[in-house]
């Protein structure tokens, strides 16, 4: 298990700010950005095509088993690839979140993923965001945070970046996903969302993403490792 010095997490609900902020941590030290979400919305839409109902099942481990799924560095953001097929606009619907939300309370779908994190956590130098990085997948990691911000202040948000890319969303329908999302992440048995016993919790509710970073840069920076 990756216990090395070049690892950050960063963890929370979802609407959060963890890939904004996390993708612009990872530019700040020089690491690698590991999106996580997207690795979980992948294997839910994979689910989804292949009409899988999502309960563990031999069909589900079959599918696993055939996936060749890949995060790819974009613009400064995370692409992702499955089969060889470009879908990184295919899962950043609020429908693939609530998906991927079920997809991550399966045992058989978290013991794959979380294989494959640690792999390429191994090579060091990330800044892994997700819900349970610093709890499960990487509870030796030195830096570990944990964002949050209040559930409006998350609806806000994500309907704000939604429209901006043109779609039409209903704000209190938003609101009300991101509450049960948030029930699901967190009173599930396998991995729930919570904060690790020594990552420093941050209220985003407040700060804006410049803000953010720099509190997240500072602490990184203060303990002797990261960036110089």
């Amino acid at each position: 298990m990756p216990t090395l010095s070049e690892i950050v997490t960063i963890d929370g609900p979802s609407g959060a700010g963890k890939s904004t902020i996390s993708r612009q941590l990872a530019k700040a030290l020089g690491y690698t950005y590991l999106d996580t979400g997207a690795m979980y919305r992948a294997v839910g839409l994979a689910a989804q095509r292949a009409g899988l109902p999502l309960v563990e099942s031999v069909a589900l481990a079959a599918l696993l088993a055939r996936l060749d799924l890949n995060l790819l560095a974009v613009d400064g953001d995370t692409g992702v690839t499955l089969n060889g097929e470009d879908i990184s606009a295919a899962i950043r619907s609020p429908e693939m979140a609530m998906i991927a939300s079920r997809v991550s309370a399966l045992p058989m779908v978290r013991t794959y993923l979380t294989e494959l994190q640690r792999r390429i956590g191994a090579q060091g130098a990330i800044v892994a965001e997700g819900r349970d990085m610093g709890t499960v997948v990487f509870p030796g990691a030195p830096h570990k945070f944990f964002l949050d911000a209040s559930p409006a202040e998350r609806a806000k948000r994500r309907v704000l970046q939604l429209r901006q890319q043109g779609r039409q969303v209903d704000e209190p329908e938003i609101l009300a996903q991101i509450i049960e999302r948030d029930q699901a992440d967190s009173a599930r048995a396998l991995a729930p969302l919570r904060p690790a016993l020594d990552a420093v919790i941050v209220d985003s509710s407040h700060l804006d993403i410049a803000g953010v970073v720099a509190l997240m840069l500072g602490h990184v920076k203060r303990t002797g490792q990261g960036a110089p």
